[in-house]
């Protein structure tokens, strides 16, 4: 399952030229104004934002927390470096459901670097949702059960934070752990992984996509996404409206 290379495999900080990477962005969901960006976990250590300015990266999102374990080490120097270079920023939490609540782990992730402001440059948080890397798909959990947590963690994520959490995940592991369930994207956006040169199929009942996560191998470092909208768009979504 190749999703799993950007959350457990390290990866070299990539220093892309801008001149090098405009062949590379024009691949991708050509016909719709895209804004370019990419995620980040402890794997990539210290980032050299400024690099990734230069190569075209407008926002990012940074790992934050895993279970109620685990929080990136390096949490501090890409969430505050990436905003400091002028990208709108964001962070995730890396859902292991077997380990505890959904509601807990929505906590843990609002106390260790999940919150929001309403400052322009902060995306709401992301519940990184997909295949377990320590065993088996869905956790030992029923896609009831499955849906059950996603909900309690959404939910005591907006009640902490009055946003609705973005949800990354693979329309394959989504329609085989909860069922292809189309209940939560009325109010999360979708954050959508593929490695491939179109976004495919969505998970049932996604209007579209808000993010798309389509490369794990370049050309920003940890993985490359893009934004289905221009960055005046994106900017709104950072302020739940007008600023």
């Amino acid at each position: 399952m190749p999703i799993l290379s950007r959350r457990l495999l390290p990866f070299a900080l990539l220093t892309v030229a801008a001149t090098a990477l405009a062949t590379t962005l024009a691949t991708p969901a050509q016909a719709a104004t895209v804004t370019y960006g990419q995620d980040v976990s402890g794997y990539q250590g210290s980032v050299n934002w400024s690099a990734q300015w230069n190569a075209g990266s407008r926002f990012a999102y940074i790992k934050a927390t895993e279970g109620t374990y685990y929080t990136n080490p390096s949490f501090a120097q890409q969430y505050n470096g990436s905003y400091n270079i002028g990208m709108i920023r964001g962070s995730y939490h890396f859902a292991i459901p077997n380990n505890s609540g959904g509601a807990a782990q929505a906590d843990y992730f609002v106390a260790h670097g999940g919150g929001w402001s309403k400052d322009g440059k902060t995306l709401p948080g992301a519940l990184d949702i997909e295949y377990n890397p320590y065993g088996a798909t869905c956790y030992g959990f029923s896609q009831a059960g499955m849906r059950s947590w996603i909900g309690a963690f959404i939910n005591q994520y907006h009640a902490r934070t009055g946003r609705w959490a973005v949800i990354y995940t693979t329309t394959d592991w989504w329609t085989t752990c909860t069922g292809n369930y189309s209940g939560f994207w009325a109010n999360s956006p979708l954050w959508l992984a593929r490695y491939a040169s179109t976004p495919g199929t969505l998970p049932a009942g996604a209007p579209t996509w808000s993010f798309w996560q389509y490369s794990s191998s370049g050309p920003f470092a940890g993985d490359s996404n893009q934004w289905n909208g221009t960055l005046d768009r994106l900017k709104v979504m950072a302020c739940n409206g007008p600023c």
